[in-house]
């Protein structure tokens, strides 16, 4: 490793002569501890882009945060992934508290290196593959606890350089944080046009129904599809103008390929519903075949989703959507639709988009996905669901917020990657060449 062969020229340090705690995430909480609300509880699923992301993060109770105080975290306090792909993130929220499968860090006051440019240079080359480097395992592969104290090295550069990459840091957070106010804010105008600004679902777990009226009409019988905060979501969107799914979108579906053409190397990129939410995709973890591909090179074109195509998800965390904004360079897996709007000129596909990732069809996913030990919503359900159609005007000015959003949220990853080669610069080089590359792309 180049790193290796310079080491001798950077002056280093260990992590664990600069911690003050490193410890694994909690080990044994019960999954019905998880909750909305509450203290975060970070998992590997929210360690994305070096710092936490909160789109599908769960919560756990004050009580259980108190009993594992040793593994409470506060902002800029440092989290690994123990297992599965490496990875570090910065803690860029309040508090939170983590899982097993994480190394929960603080850093020293007096620390020769501080948290942000810690987490940036173990997201480098020569960081990942010094953590890679000591995951054990055969099936389950994980980064054992004392090799990170012992044996992860860490550059040491001058205090102005560190935070310089703490400063593009920092802007890179505050960029991802206004992304998401912004989204935020696109959100409420949709809830405020349809009424649902201030909605609060009933708790009433008994909804008292005549067979005809219950199974007569959908053919369900759990108790639980016929809760009354479905109805109440239901009647809301139905007492203004809406349309189901189908009515407004083309839908389609990819394939199942089979594990046995997966790649161990470079291949197709393979989209699974892990690998996106609402606010993007991420790089995902299979590939395909060359060999698949090349059989299949009819097949694979028709299936690469275009520019304005909605993926939408049937399985695992349904009822998640997300806008392509150019084409995709690979297929997705069978378990996310294709939506293609028919007339945008009565739905706008970036309001549709929020609209589908929204508690108005969120609840619908819930309601009928319900009951399932893996939540599957089947397609017949997903085409009738009921989309609210506002004013065209108001439509137009949640598309631009949204689009707002995702051009900090690509401005806050372009800052991040941009502190990562310079470190990587400065490593290979110098301090001086490092600093220039970032004046040069800040320009």
């Amino acid at each position: 490793m180049l790193f290796e062969k310079r080491i001798k020229l950077i002056k280093y340090t260990l992590l664990g002569s600069e911690v003050k705690l490193i410890k694994k995430g909690i080990f044994d909480i019960k999954s019905d501890c998880y909750s909305d609300k509450g203290v975060p509880f970070v998992r590997i699923s929210n360690l994305k882009n070096q710092v936490i992301d909160m789109a599908n993060i769960i919560y756990i109770p004050e009580s259980e945060n108190i009993k594992n105080l040793n593994t409470a975290l506060v902002r800029n306090d440092i989290i690994l992934s123990k297992t599965a792909n490496a990875a570090a993130s910065l803690v860029n929220i309040p508090f939170c508290n983590t899982s097993q499968d994480t190394v929960a860090i603080k850093l020293k006051d007096d620390s020769l290196v501080n948290s942000h440019f810690v987490v940036t240079y173990l997201n480098t080359k020569y960081g990942l593959k010094q953590m890679q480097r000591w995951f054990t395992g055969n099936i389950q592969m994980h980064l054992n606890l004392e090799d990170c104290k012992s044996n992860l090295l860490l550059p040491i550069y001058s205090v102005p350089f560190q935070n310089t990459i703490k400063e593009l840091f920092e802007n890179a957070i505050s960029k991802s944080s206004k992304s998401q106010t912004t989204y935020t804010e696109a959100e409420a105008i949709l809830l405020e046009e349809i009424g649902l600004q201030n909605f609060e679902p009933s708790n009433e777990p008994v909804n008292i129904k005549s067979f005809k009226e219950s199974f007569g009409v959908t053919k369900r019988l759990d108790a639980e599809y016929y809760q009354i905060k479905y109805e109440q979501v239901i009647k809301k969107i139905a007492a203004q103008k809406h349309d189901s799914l189908i009515n407004l979108v083309d839908i389609s579906k990819s394939i199942e390929p089979g594990s046995d053409n997966y790649s161990d190397e470079s291949g197709l990129p393979f989209y699974r519903v892990a690998d996106f939410n609402k606010f993007g995709l991420s790089k995902p973890d299979k590939e395909l075949t060359n060999s698949f591909v090349a059989d299949n090179k009819e097949l694979i074109s028709k299936l690469k989703p275009k520019q304005g195509t909605i993926l939408f998800s049937k399985d695992g965390s349904v009822g998640t959507a997300y806008l392509l904004r150019k084409d995709l360079d690979g297929i997705t897996s069978g378990a996310i639709l294709h939506l293609q709007v028919k007339n945008i000129k009565e739905i706008v596909p970036e309001y549709l988009t929020l609209a589908l990732n929204s508690k108005l069809v969120q609840m619908q996913a819930e309601r009928d996905s319900g009951g399932s030990i893996i939540l599957h919503w089947r397609k017949e359900e997903i085409e009738q669901v009921i989309v609210p159609i506002i004013d065209y005007k108001k439509q137009e000015q949640i598309a631009e917020l949204v689009e707002e959003s995702f051009k900090l949220k690509i401005e806050s990853e372009r800052l991040l990657a941009l502190s990562k080669k310079a470190v990587e610069i400065a490593i290979e080089e110098d301090e001086e060449s490092a600093l220039n590359f970032i004046n040069e792309n800040l320009k």
